[in-house]
């Protein structure tokens, strides 16, 4: 069946509006309290490292427990492992709260609430995944996923700002919102109706652990779409540089850093709409390729443009083109693996996609304390479009996916 075809809208399919409530809920009190944490950090240590340290905890915990979270979502309930997340991430927010409120936090027990909550993102974000395919039929996954990511991208909108502005009002405020939140996020996924129950899982074995990681390997499409996600980030990382950008090169203040923050999410929310009204049904490993060529160019007119209006417009192609590589790439995980092998699959592309956000960040700044941000973007961008083309080479079955059926 030809997803545009698929009948009514997908916020009226039984579970859904419960698993997309849930992810935004938490996703909100997510960024709200890595804000809080981020000036609440820089202001007791005046120290980039220290910021730097912040990325490093939540990216740990992912690297290490990723092979443990594909089995453990494969083998038990993923709305009670989701539940189970969400209420530890409700319980850390509420102690991060009363030990502002006590004024007992120091940059140590910030590290070590980040680490915690990185240790549990690394669990829910592959387990909602994985999770999805359970509550909507193949025919509407990627109207599913887009609409999912038009809520989410709303969220990264929102969430930073709403942080911001409560924790300007008092530091307290945005982590007892986080609770609140986190704890309304778990009342949402354990609502959540599942059209099919869970397959019976297989015995644990080492081979079975690392399953995700060898389903992934023998199969060309998915291996390039994952992979052609994360060098394309990694290489055309240039927004983690824009308070460089923003204050050295635009003159722009920190109004403009604001306004250069929210232009790739609202892309992104742009985008996300369009392909939730209008799914895409032909030739979409091409346009897949396509759209991250042209979050290279973009990219490099961004990094070119000493105008802000420019830059802007720049930034708000990058979030659109990225968020068509994230929608197939989302699409093509689910529906070309078993739901058996959803979990381990789902944390393998987490692991992934944190690879590329955070030592994509890291890499940029390194390049930009030896060439420059402008120089450094333009590397990026220029390495971004040789990664697709060179990925047309090595993964020619990328170019003949036609539909999101598989």
């Amino acid at each position: 069946m030809d997803i545009s075809q698929s009948p009514g809208s997908v916020l009226r399919h039984p579970g859904y509006l419960n698993f997309a409530a849930s992810r935004v809920f938490s996703s909100l009190s997510f960024q709200s309290v890595a804000i809080a944490m981020g000036w609440m950090i820089y202001d007791q240590t005046h120290s980039a490292l220290a910021l730097g340290l912040v990325g490093f905890c939540q990216f740990l915990p992912m690297a290490v427990l990723t092979f443990v979270v594909g089995h453990v979502a494969d083998r038990f309930d993923r709305r009670r492992i989701g539940l189970a997340c969400q209420l530890i991430e409700a319980v850390t927010a509420l102690v991060l709260a009363v030990a502002t409120w006590q004024q007992w936090l120091t940059p140590a027990g910030i590290l070590a609430a980040v680490t915690v909550l990185g240790a549990v993102v690394a669990f829910e974000r592959p387990t909602m995944a994985a999770l999805l395919p359970n509550i909507v039929p193949a025919s509407m996954l990627q109207k599913a996923v887009a609409t999912s990511t038009s809520m989410m991208q709303t969220a990264l909108i929102i969430g930073p700002s709403l942080g911001g502005l409560l924790y300007g009002l008092n530091p307290v405020a945005p982590f007892a919102m986080a609770a609140v939140l986190f704890a309304a996020a778990s009342f949402n996924v354990i609502s959540i109706r599942m059209q099919w129950s869970p397959a019976k899982r297989e015995p644990v074995t080492l081979a079975s652990v690392f399953a995700g990681v060898s389903f992934i390997r023998s199969r060309p499409v998915m291996l390039g779409t994952i992979s052609l996600d994360l060098f394309a980030v990694l290489l055309g990382g240039a927004t983690a540089l824009l308070p460089m950008f923003a204050r050295d090169i635009l003159h722009a203040g920190p109004w403009g850093l604001g306004l250069l923050r929210a232009a790739p999410a609202i892309g992104a929310l742009a985008m996300s709409i369009v392909l939730a009204r209008r799914p895409l049904e032909t030739n979409v490993g091409r346009k897949m390729l396509v759209a991250v060529a042209v979050f290279g160019v973009a990219t490099i007119v961004f990094s070119l443009s000493t105008n802000i209006a420019l830059s802007v417009a720049a930034l708000l192609v990058v979030g659109a083109s990225d968020t068509v590589s994230v929608v197939v790439r989302s699409s093509l995980v689910q529906l070309l693996t078993p739901d058996e092998m959803r979990g381990r699959v789902s944390a393998v592309n987490s692991l992934f996609i944190g690879t590329s956000n955070q030592l994509g960040e890291f890499e940029s700044g390194m390049m930009a304390a030896a060439l420059g941000p402008v120089a450094t973007g333009i590397v990026g961008g220029l390495g971004t479009i040789v990664v697709v083309m060179l990925w047309m080479r090595l993964f020619p079955d990328l170019t003949k996916v036609k539909t999101l059926q598989g």
